[in-house]
């Protein structure tokens, strides 16, 4: 099984950028179609951006398509979420989660999930 772990969350403006990383191990990288999903407080955890294998393709919420970029370097066993113009109702814990076949925006195809790295978008 593969180990993730999130990190890079934090205070910004409104307006402001943050990256966030997810690293793996246990397993490469390349093996898994990686996803990030965000769960705000009383509500729901949804879906944010998912990545194939290669990094060929991509899908993201409406919500964030234009804002935010995933990524990936399976060399560095790394999934990064670059977030721009953030706005407040980005304000979540956001996760980054593992699966082996393409999942897309369904959170019950993903196999393994990280802790969690909380993002604050100030107004």
């Amino acid at each position: 099984q593969v180990q993730l772990v999130e990190s890079g969350g934090g205070l910004v403006q409104a307006g402001g950028s943050l990256r966030l990383s997810c690293a793996a191990s246990g397993r490469t990288l390349s093996r898994y179609v990686m996803g990030w999903f965000r769960q705000a407080p009383g509500k729901e955890r949804e879906f944010v951006a998912a990545i194939s294998w290669s990094g060929g393709s991509t899908g993201y919420a409406d919500s964030v398509k234009g804002r935010f970029t995933i990524s990936r370097d399976n060399a560095k066993n790394t999934v990064y979420l670059q977030m721009n113009s953030l706005k407040p109702e980005d304000t979540a814990v956001y996760y980054c989660a593992a699966a082996l076949d393409w999942a897309g925006g369904s959170e019950y195809e993903y196999d393994y999930w990280g802790q969690g790295t909380q993002v604050t978008v100030s107004s």
